[in-house]
């Protein structure tokens, strides 16, 4: 059994399929939609790009009984079921927890102040794209990923906006440097962008009208988004025995440390990953959610002994206005960014995240053909040196040089 007909769910389905399980397969899903693929919610379908079928996941060629639009309330291991929010008990031989994850909410919105919006679902996204059809003034309150990218799109369709963070530059992972160029690209699109800014609060009467700032100024607004991150979608676990972080904490295999017979992919899933010295990390990307569910799916139909961990490097995109972001390894874990490679303009480069003198993430903006070299790199952990030779070779062998190397940023 899956729970969760999420991509990782999707792709637990089709690798248990693919490892040679003919038993019966149940996929379970809170939404009444099929599996279907997020990047596009903040980009090409909010933009009105990109139709609601072209996201739909291809569930259709996996074989599998799909039980969608009842949550899963509880996981009774000692019976082995899992039980439904109509009180139905789907008993199970091996589960897979891939309920991925939902937005924070602004905390206290009780869903009564209309104009307030969080980006998750693909109904959020039809729900928020035709709001934009209907104001001027958009305010966002986070600067990640998915408050970066909907301001892009909203610039896009021609609204003025507003993105409000309490960091001192958007995307956070990225760093201080990174951050700052980005900070330099959605300034230079038209972006408002106030950084180191807190919200106070949200005013309206019935209707969002404006923000209080924490400076204690207003903000009009015709419509917020509330972008502050996710939260794994693991209470329904609470009484399970299984322990949680608040992710389901596995084995490298994705295995539930304390049951065999449960094993756990996406969002959801905290797990020691080699490349962040063995601790748990709980990784939020699409590419992991793929990979995990791939690897669930395989693992679930062998014994626990047989079960192969999830080593690969972590890999995110973002795309916003005309730029490619891109990133391999742990940024986090950076201590400095180094410039590796550069186009003499500096529109397309490659930074390096560097610890220890080594390298420990890639990040790279409009260069994709050159993250999976970096990707396979990270694995190994070079020196930074040694990565700067090796770039230096390449560039001589290919007698290419648009490109160039340079010291810190």
């Amino acid at each position: 059994m899956i729970v969760g007909a999420s991509l990782a769910g999707q792709r637990a389905a089709q690798a248990a399929r693919r490892a040679g399980f003919d038993g019966e397969l149940v996929v379970i899903g809170d939404e009444h939609r099929h599996p279907y693929t997020r990047p596009p919610l903040s980009k090409q379908l909010l933009a009105g790009e990109q139709t609601e079928a072209q996201c739909e996941l291809p569930w259709s060629k996996v074989d599998a009984e799909w039980r969608l639009g009842v949550p899963a309330v509880r996981l009774d291991r000692a019976a082995k079921a899992v039980v439904l929010l109509d009180g139905e008990r789907v008993p199970y031989d091996r589960v897979i927890v891939a309920t991925g994850a939902r937005a924070r909410q602004w905390p206290g919105d009780d869903g009564v102040l209309e104009g307030v919006h969080t980006l998750r679902t693909l109904e959020d996204s039809l729900a928020l794209r035709a709001a934009l059809g209907r104001c001027d003034r958009l305010v966002i309150v986070g600067a990640g990923f998915i408050g970066c990218e909907v301001a892009a799109t909203a610039r896009k369709l021609g609204l003025s906006v507003t993105v409000l963070d309490i960091a001192a530059h958007p995307l956070l992972p990225l760093g201080r440097e990174l951050g700052a160029h980005c900070a330099e690209i959605h300034r230079g699109h038209g972006v408002d962008l106030r950084c180191a800014t807190g919200v106070e609060s949200v005013l309206g009467n019935r209707r969002v009208q404006a923000v209080r700032l924490s400076d204690g100024s207003t903000l009009p607004a015709d419509l917020l988004l509330v972008a502050l991150g996710a939260v794994p979608n693991s209470e329904w676990l609470a009484d399970s025995g299984l322990t949680l972080d608040p992710g389901v904490v596995c084995h490298p295999t994705l295995t539930a440390v304390d049951d065999p017979d449960v094993l756990a992919a996406g969002d959801v899933a905290s797990h020691p990953h080699p490349l962040a010295g063995a601790r748990h990390v709980r990784i939020e990307h699409w590419t992991t959610a793929s990979e995990h569910g791939l690897l669930a799916g395989s693992n679930a139909v062998l014994e626990p002994g047989e079960r192969r961990p999830h080593t690969a490097v972590p890999y995110f995109w973002s795309d916003q206005y005309d730029v490619k972001i891109q990133s391999v390894g742990f940024t986090n874990d950076a201590e400095r960014i180094e410039l590796i490679e550069a186009t003499p303009d500096g529109a397309r480069f490659v930074a390096a995240g560097v610890r220890d003198d080594r390298l420990v993430a890639a990040v790279a903006f409009n260069a994709a053909r050159r993250l999976g070299w970096y990707r396979s790199q990270i694995a190994d952990r070079p020196t930074i040196e040694a990565v700067r030779e090796l770039v230096r070779a390449e560039e001589s062998a290919l007698g290419v040089p648009n490109t160039q190397s340079r010291g810190a940023t």
